[in-house]
């Protein structure tokens, strides 16, 4: 590759807060990420028209993963396209692009179990109605490993990271170590002041793997993730911050683990308290932010937890009883 790729991040509005999306200016234009169903039209045309772009002329609609602010665009986007983008996103998260009721059940089996909110479930429901574009069929299955070709010599090769959610991927820009990550990069968290993620051990794993063998240059998040200070990072991170937001993302989640450990082979105790029956936890980290408020991180990733030593649990069982 001659010279570096132009990537341009794109801002689109979604109440007091901005969705942000990638524009790769490849010979076969590429978008990362696509917001909720307004984003296409409200935030990302006008913001190709001012970079002299247009939204029809791309080709590659490339999801990190399947939660609806990332892919509840999607379909509008690819119809602006008129139809002729390539939709791509991990074989395990297609089911969120399918399926608004998938992000239902999503809620149903993991936070949901956690939220003492009747309205729960007609709540999520109503959001993927009011957010999600459209249902659809991704034309491009990966698995990580693949390599895109963006036209010339442009090429994006992809990574399986999962842990913020099964189907999490990393889209590299081949030859510049620009890293389109999505939230598989959550360091405090964002505004909620928690980092979410589904699954504990995949999600340390992939950080470490960005961290030692990706080694981005150019890093770029899908939300200002914070410091521990609550200070946002911004989406585009590079060099030695990149190095740096991945490192206390693993310090972090080192610090949950910790903490989840040690409650959690004392007993789970449910209680009063708005935390519950994880309030200890939050004690102990000294988090006092909404455990409740959408999509719950608190609820999410403890549930993460709840579910790894469960899996220990009944593996120590196998074990001494010599079943499996």
């Amino acid at each position: 590759m001659t010279h570096d790729v132009a990537v341009h991040p794109l801002v689109s509005p979604w109440g007091r807060f901005g969705l942000y999306t990638f524009f790769i200016d490849a010979p076969e234009p590429a978008i990362v990420d696509t917001g909720i169903a307004s984003s296409p039209a409200e935030g990302m045309a006008p913001a190709l028209d001012a970079l002299g772009r247009r939204i029809e002329d791309v080709r590659w609609i490339l999801l990190t993963h399947g939660h609806i602010d990332h892919i509840g665009g999607a379909h509008a986007l690819w119809e602006l396209t008129g139809r002729k983008a390539e939709v791509v996103i991990h074989e395990a998260d297609a089911t969120m692009l399918r399926s608004r009721r998938a992000h239902v059940e999503e809620y149903l089996a993991g936070r949901g179990g956690f939220v003492d909110d009747p309205q729960g479930e007609a709540q999520v429901t109503a959001a993927g109605d009011a957010v999600i574009s459209g249902e659809m069929e991704p034309s491009v299955l990966v698995k990580g490993g693949e390599t895109l070709s963006l036209g010339d010599d442009v090429t994006v090769s992809v990574h399986s990271i999962p842990g913020h959610t099964p189907g999490s991927v990393a889209y590299v820009i081949d030859g510049q170590r620009s890293v389109f990550v999505g939230d598989a990069v959550q360091v405090h968290g964002a505004a909620n002041g928690f980092p979410g993620y589904v699954d504990p051990v995949p999600y340390r794993t992939s950080l470490e793997y960005l961290r030692d063998e990706i080694r981005p240059q150019h890093l770029y998040l899908g939300h200002p993730y914070r410091t521990a200070d609550g200070v946002p990072y911004g989406v585009e991170l590079d060099g030695e911050l990149a190095q740096l937001a991945l490192q206390e993302s693993l310090d972090i989640e080192a610090r949950i683990s910790a903490a989840a450990q040690r409650y959690l082979q004392q007993g789970v105790r449910v209680t009063e308290s708005a935390y519950s029956p994880f309030a200890w936890v939050a004690k102990e980290l000294g988090y006092e932010g909404d455990p409740t408020l959408e999509p719950a991180p608190f609820f999410t990733t403890m549930h993460g937890y709840l579910t790894q030593f469960t899996r220990t649990l009944l593996g120590q069982d196998k074990e001494r009883t010599g079943d499996g």
